[in-house]
């Protein structure tokens, strides 16, 4: 079998993984990345892009913060499962993390607006906490650019995926309304046409992708190798510490001696049917989930640390960060998936369960909706919600998949995409929803939403509420009732980001084993860690924002940790 040797292996090439790899590569040490996906990119690519770290040095508001107030907030949002160690070294770490990797790579950052998602909690922040991605030029990665993981397609259009700021978002849902918006859509158009004319790809990337672009190359700059299409087989031992791993590369085993720690970054267990099967409420009652998170995901990393003696645990009430998500039908018989992050937030969308009832506010979090679809749930196993609007909501905003007037909405429809009635009655029956309680929900949150109200779940009370919504609605941004006629429905499952769940770990990042101690030479980061956040979704860039941070602790630790065993070797 062919053997190489480097400092530190890193397997997976997702935030966590490249921040650790370029952290050791920083300090000298010879380090490889390796990538089971023929991309790199991990589900970094498809995220948004953001980060959450209080204290962060780029927004002004967070020069107003405390840690003080972030550690109040934390605690109050995780809970039984508030972890202090991990949580003081994240709001230690975080802002240094975020002012290294601006001062010493190309990995830069551009402040928000968004409020944190609770922002009324006990320490919470009504705006500061979560950074953004700039973006990126992906022809700076030359002949690896078409190595990059391109975004989900099913939320870009044309290949073009949209900034996650809210700043960028509200050109593209006034297009038809303002003609400083139309301009900015049209130049970005053009802009997307010609790089696919010339490139086949946009080349113009923002959120996620491009902080995996923007990763990628910090890591080639600090002429860290990544390998694709490689995955690791299994982990190898000396006397008891992990000391490299079997990796497939070409569809030939290799092995990889590490002199200083393998690091897994293998992105979870969301593709894990087994795993998942055991640790998602809604799947042990029977019920279905989604992910659109990378395939390849399937949990490889905590199979691999368990084989070298840790143990995992699904402790977590909510194992996963959760996400309301829709089939788009393919034309083959297929589908993608599109997450819901937008259009639950807007004036004239209501979300009903079968019964045509409302169960909880449509304005909150994708995970709080999430959440509230499986408790709604607990007596049967259909997590399902429909999105329910009229023909004013849709041709404003859209619904999931389907675009906003002028795109025609036939298509939508004509694919089962969509569900369409003249009457809500009509509307509920076409969608398998109980026509009388559907036209009882209507009826009674259009006597509120004419004022603006909603009684019943007291939607755009708060600012993560209304930061997303229409702001041109008034009074109330979230709220406006269902009167226009023709109706439409959309069904929504369950499924996620991410895991939580994930294996326990140091501050640092060494793997512990079942009685706590650690395995020695391995470490995780990245979503194979489990999430300081305790299950809990706090703000925009809270899988990120650790992620990042102890995968750049992870890393450096490693070499500071190879250059005292040197010194001790010089001494001796």
């Amino acid at each position: 079998m062919n053997r190489l040797e480097c400092d530190v292996l890193v397997a997976g090439a997702g935030a966590g993984g490249l921040s650790a790899a370029i952290a050791s590569a920083k300090e000298g040490l010879d380090v490889l990345v390796v990538e089971k996906a023929p991309v790199f990119g991990g589900t970094t690519a498809f995220s948004g892009g953001v980060l959450w770290i209080p204290g962060n040095p780029l927004c002004p508001a967070a020069q107003h913060d405390t840690r003080a107030a972030a550690r109040r907030y934390l605690v109050h949002e995780t809970g039984a499962h508030f972890d202090a160690v991990h949580v003081d070294a994240f709001l230690e770490h975080g802002p240094r993390m975020v002012e290294w990797f601006e001062r010493e790579t190309c990995v830069q950052f551009v402040p928000t607006l968004y409020p944190d998602y609770h922002c009324e909690a006990p320490g919470g922040a009504a705006v500061g906490r979560s950074i953004l991605a700039k973006p990126f030029d992906i022809r700076a990665l030359g002949a690896d650019m078409d190595r990059l993981r391109p975004p989900l397609a099913t939320i870009t259009f044309m290949g073009m995926m949209f900034n996650s700021s809210n700043a960028d978002l509200k050109h593209f849902f006034n297009v038809t309304r303002s003609l400083t918006s139309f301009a900015y859509v049209t130049k970005r158009l053009v802009g997307h046409l010609k790089d696919l004319l010339v490139y086949r790809r946009a080349v113009q990337v923002t959120s996620g992708n491009a902080l995996a672009a923007r990763l990628a190359k910090a890591a080639f700059d600090a002429r860290v190798p990544i390998w694709t299409s490689s995955p690791v087989k299994q982990l190898l031992t000396n006397q008891g510490v992990v000391s490299g791993a079997v990796v497939e590369r070409d569809g030939t085993p290799m092995e990889i001696h590490a002199r200083h720690g393998v690091v897994l970054a293998c992105g979870g267990f969301p593709h894990d049917a087994e795993r998942t099967a055991m640790a998602y409420p809604h799947l042990r009652r029977g019920g279905e989930h989604v992910s659109p998170v990378p395939a390849a995901n399937t949990g490889d990393g905590i199979r691999l640390a368990e084989s070298a003696g840790a143990k995992f645990e699904a402790r977590l009430a909510a194992p996963a960060a959760w996400m309301p998500v829709s089939k788009v039908p393919n034309g083959n018989g297929g589908y993608g998936v599109f997450p819901h992050l937008l259009d639950r937030y807007k004036p004239g969308v209501i979300g009903v369960n079968r019964s045509g009832r409302r169960f909880c506010n449509e304005s909150r979090s994708y995970h709080d909706v999430g959440s509230a679809m499986i408790e709604d749930a607990q007596d049967r196993s259909e997590a399902a919600m429909w999105l329910v609007c009229d023909q004013r909501a849709l041709s404003r905003y859209g619904l999931g998949y389907a675009k906003p007037a002028p795109v025609p909405v036939g298509p939508y429809v004509r694919s089962g995409y969509l569900q369409r009635g003249n009457t809500i009655a009509e509307l509920a029956r076409n969608a398998g929803i109980d026509a009388e309680g559907l036209e009882r929900t209507v009826r009674e949150y259009n006597a509120a939403a004419m004022r603006g109200e909603d009684p019943q779940f007291d939607r755009g009370r708060t600012a993560f509420n209304r930061y997303l919504a229409d702001p041109e609605q008034h009074p109330n941004p979230c709220v406006a009732p269902l009167v226009k006629g023709p109706f439409y429905a959309l069904r929504l499952y369950m499924g996620d980001l991410g895991t939580f769940d994930g294996l326990r770990t140091t501050v640092e990042g060494q793997v512990l084993d079942a009685a706590g101690r650690a395995v020695q030479g391995l470490y995780a980061v990245g979503n194979d860690r489990a999430s300081v956040m305790g299950g809990n979704y706090p703000g925009a860039g809270i899988t990120l924002g650790p992620n990042m941070t102890f995968g750049w602790l992870t890393g450096r630790h490693i070499a500071q940790a190879a250059r005292a065993r040197k010194e001790d070797r010089h001494v001796a």
